[in-house]
């Protein structure tokens, strides 16, 4: 047998479909059992036809329908069933549905039985189909089609759509943005359970961006939208411009939906123009919250922000902790702080911003007041990559081991992240990378130098029933220029606690000046490992150790002390991500008088 022209055989299916759900509300309520025969209940078929049956889930154990939803279930299920089947690569099924042993498609809609007991949908598959023939023209340059699209590969409805959009996706990637399928034509041959299939692609003109038009009622500049969005009007069209353009204007948080819409008509010679159809996000937006944590006590947070603070979709965010409530890292902390971002300044992924903070900081080793200000640039350059670079300046008074101390920085914050992962809270592949450079010009209260700090994460994962990750994860920090009784405290490194190592005492490693007095240290080295095992849907395990260095020297030399910690983790999966319980132990390092450490939080560890 041969098919032609798909779009109308999908219409008419979808109008049989539609005709046999047009039933009158009505009959008794009963629990009726399925059974589906036929097929190996261990087989893929198998979990396909059940997942597929609405009678499946008309006779759930939670469903109670009645006689003519289960009829109804019943008739939608032919069509339903046989497209399932065709998708497994079974064009010649044999498909049967009885309901109480009378066949379903000779129950007429409108009269339905009084009562269902026991529904049973009987399979024969017949044979598995293979491609005699998978041939789609023309293609564009680089486009890479399914595999499973080959002579002697299994038939299956999926693998034809997806080689018809992999077949679009190339020529729209070439800037033929009205790609489309121009025929099909599958052949069936069932004494030989082959299909020939032969695609034919209409690649349409080569297009360029046309002007960005804004539709939608929006306080945000119409000029500014446009920057924002940034489409390279006039050049050739390109699906990841237009994504990247959509992309841009959710980031900014002015926006709650943001859709790029392609033109049906081209403008003369070959201009394709686009339509941004927006929705305002609301301006303001006020949030606090509140975290208890075993070792810094009780944290409140505050904030409020504004997403359109000069109507360029500027954003301004106040903000608010105070923390080490009744804690025992030290004393209180508080944090006071704004910043203004600005989207699209220079060009359309570049963000001016500018900060104000004050911040004080009791810890067990040091007391810190300072005010930071700064103004830079973000640059993203992808989803996964973004640099920043800043002036400011910052002043502070400290407390340590050496005494008071004031000072005053002009520093020159640079910034590098690589963001890899598949998820951010709960990554089992990919990598993180993150570089710090701040070059500082010491006014007063210190001398010249260079704070940096790297953290690098990997993740891999094995399996999929019950999957075993393992992930890593590598710090290295460093003090350059001032000597340790010369640099700023709040610079300096610590190890111990959630962050670093686990199982030790919160910043309970660093330079040990004698007498009972510890600095922190001027090098820092970090190494976590954690192998993280999902023992059900929800429930996974985690085994992990760490390891902190702390040294007086500016770049480590292995002068300095070591301390580690191990421990084994619950994880139970959520929406926002999975809650983390940890209990740790030390493992070796100076003596402490606690002997292990809890952490609960939301989301790995790293």
């Amino acid at each position: 047998m041969k098919w032609k022209n798909s779009d109308g055989y999908q219409r008419s299916l979808k109008a049989s479909c539609a005709a046999l759900a047009m039933v009158w509300v009505g009959g008794a309520s009963f629990a009726a059992t399925l059974d589906i025969t036929g097929l190996d209940k261990a087989s893929d078929v198998y979990s396909a036809v059940s997942g597929g049956s609405l009678l499946r889930e008309q006779t759930a154990e939670d469903v109670v329908a009645t006689t003519q939803e289960l009829l109804a279930a019943a008739q939608a299920d032919y069509a339903r069933l046989l497209a399932v089947l065709y998708d497994q690569g079974y064009f010649a099924p044999v498909i049967k549905i009885t309901l109480d042993g009378i066949d379903a498609s000779a129950i007429p809609p409108v009269k339905p039985p009084r009562q269902i007991n026991r529904a049973v949908i009987a399979v024969n598959t017949g044979k598995k189909f293979s491609f005699a023939k998978a041939e789609i023209k023309p293609i564009a340059k680089d486009t890479e089609l399914p595999e499973e699209f080959a002579v002697g590969k299994t038939a299956r409805l999926g693998v034809l759509k997806d080689t018809v959009s992999a077949g679009i996706e190339g020529w729209r990637n070439q800037g033929h943005a009205k790609a489309a399928l121009a025929d099909q034509q599958l052949t069936a041959r069932v004494p030989d359970s082959t299909i020939s299939a032969t695609l034919r692609l209409d690649p349409g003109p080569r297009l360029r961006f046309g002007d960005l038009t804004v539709k939608g009622k929006s306080d945000v500049r119409v000029r500014r939208i446009v920057k924002i969005a940034g489409l390279p009007t006039g050049e050739v069209y390109s699906q990841d411009a237009l994504d990247m353009a959509a992309t841009r204007l959710r980031r900014t948080g002015a926006f709650s939906s943001v859709a790029m819409i392609e033109s049906d008509q081209i403008v003369a010679p070959d201009k394709l123009p686009i339509t941004a159809q927006i929705t305002d996000a609301p301006k303001r937006r006020f949030g606090f919250g509140a975290e208890l944590s075993s070792i810094a006590g009780v944290k409140v947070s505050s904030y409020w922000l504004h997403r359109n603070l000069l109507g360029g979709a500027e954003s301004l965010r106040v903000e608010g902790d105070i923390s080490g409530i009744a804690g025992n890292s030290g004393g209180v902390d508080y944090r006071l702080a704004t910043r203004f971002e600005r989207p699209a300044t220079f060009n359309a992924d570049t963000n001016f911003y500018a900060l104000a903070e004050i911040e004080q900081l009791d810890e067990i080793n040091f007391f810190s007041r300072q005010l930071d200000l700064e103004t830079g640039i973000d640059r993203i350059a992808s989803k996964e990559r973004k640099y920043s670079l800043g002036i400011g300046l910052r002043t502070a008074q400290t407390r340590d081991a050496f005494g008071t101390n004031k000072y005053t920085l002009f520093t020159l914050p640079l910034s590098a992240t690589h963001d890899y992962r598949d998820e951010r809270l709960d990554a089992k592949s990919g990598y993180y990378a993150k570089a710090s450079l701040t070059p500082f010009l010491a006014l007063s209260g210190s001398a010249n130098g260079l704070r940096s700090y790297v953290d690098v994460r990997g993740y891999k994962t094995f399996g999929t029933e019950r999957p075993l990750t393992f992930a890593l994860r590598g710090q290295l920090g460093s003090v350059y220029g001032p000597t340790l009784a010369q640099a700023p405290a709040d610079y300096l490194f610590y190890s111990g606690g959630g962050g670093t190592v686990r199982g030790q005492p919160y910043q309970s490693l660093g330079v040990d000046l004698g007498n009972g007095k510890t600095v922190g240290g001027r090098s820092f080295v970090g190494v976590s490992a954690e192998a993280r095992y999902q023992i059900r849907r929800k429930v996974g395990v985690v085994a992990f150790a760490d390891a902190g260095y702390i040294g007086a020297e500016e770049f480590f030399d292995g002068s300095g002390r070591w301390q580690s910690g191990a421990g084994l983790g619950l994880r139970y999966a959520t929406g926002i991500g999975p809650i983390r319980f940890d209990l740790a132990v030390p493992v070796s390092g100076p003596a402490t008088n606690e002997n292990f450490q809890v952490y609960i939080g939301i989301g790995q560890s790293f």
